[in-house]
């Protein structure tokens, strides 16, 4: 991940609701860390039957303040989960029991997932960062391009795996809920198995190919300029592609030694993080048939430039 500074003045109280566009109030949960920045953002949209994106981690007080959001005659008939890490998708569960509302995503915590990801899954390599929500379950799965109508709202459901194999976005017109796909204050956190660097990179460029006003992720402020945050998140990739590549050219390396010679800025508490990203970035290089693991491929495996 790569830290930026452009959302350093985003810092709402947590629990109260701010209207971020016409018909759209956002929530922040108070669960602030190096991973998720001020919080986890909760959207409310619509004007009487909501529909309620990402309910958040497993806080009571953040159900508490989502519920007392609602004004008198207001109710959430749709609880919509961008995914299924423990920042966004555990008080799901809760928010249905509370609400009578059904739950819909893309599907349970593996879901997505691509074959190479499967079977490095099945070959013991766990995920890092955020962490699964292994008990997430939804009422009705929504497929890419499905629409979820409500009360004066319709969002279109986008799958755009890569950070996680079950992510979604989901677009009301032309603005964007873009969960942790693309966020202005950090660029997205890529940790396989759950994360897939190759997907990553298609998801954005498939984002690219429409006409977007605003994002609203799932952390930090919304993004303004949506066309020029997603070709710099294509760019700062191929930057780090490039980095690795010009360090395997001298001598074979693993995911952690390119991770502490690339990363020269990144705090300590993110290294971690930043390791699973060089993982993710080989992975994808090994696919594309630019490197080769010596021996089996692991997170801890050396890997050498190909001819």
């Amino acid at each position: 991940m790569k830290r930026s500074h452009a959302g350093d003045a985003f810092n709402p109280k947590p629990g109260v609701a701010e209207e971020v566009a016409p018909g759209v109030r956002r929530i922040l949960a108070p669960n602030p860390s190096p991973m998720t920045f001020r919080g986890t953002n909760s959207y409310l949209i619509g004007t009487t039957g909501l529909a309620l994106i990402d309910p958040g981690p497993e806080i009571l007080p953040h159900l508490d303040a989502l519920l007392s959001a609602l004004t008198p005659g207001q109710f959430i008939s749709h609880i919509l989960v961008t995914h299924s890490h423990l920042d966004h998708s555990p008080l799901a569960r809760r928010a249905a029991a509370a609400t009578g509302a059904p739950v819909l995503a893309f599907g349970p915590a593996t879901a997505g997932r691509s074959p190479i990801m499967q079977d490095l899954a099945q070959g013991g390599l766990i995920g890092g960062g955020e962490g699964l929500d292994h008990d997430f379950s939804c009422d009705q799965i929504l497929a890419d391009g499905d629409i979820v109508t409500g009360d004066s709202w319709e969002l279109e459901a986008i799958h755009t795996p890569g950070h996680i194999g079950n992510h979604l976005c989901f677009a009301l017109g032309d603005l964007l809920f873009s969960g942790d796909h693309v966020m202005g204050w950090s660029s997205s956190l890529v940790s396989p198995p759950d994360g897939d660097l190759t997907d990553f990179m298609a998801s954005c460029r498939r984002l690219q190919t429409r006409s977007w006003s605003c994002f609203l992720p799932g952390h930090g402020p919304e993004i303004h300029t949506p066309k020029e945050r997603l070709a710099w998140l294509l760019a700062h990739r191929q930057q780090r592609e490039a980095a690795i590549l010009a360090h395997l050219a001298a001598t074979p390396a693993t995911a952690a030694a390119l991770a502490a010679a690339i990363y020269t800025e990144t705090p300590a508490a993110l290294l971690g993080a930043a390791e699973r990203n060089v993982f993710a970035h080989l992975v994808d290089l090994y696919q594309q048939k630019r490197i080769a693991p010596i021996g089996a491929m692991t997170a801890t495996t050396s890997f050498r430039l190909l001819d």
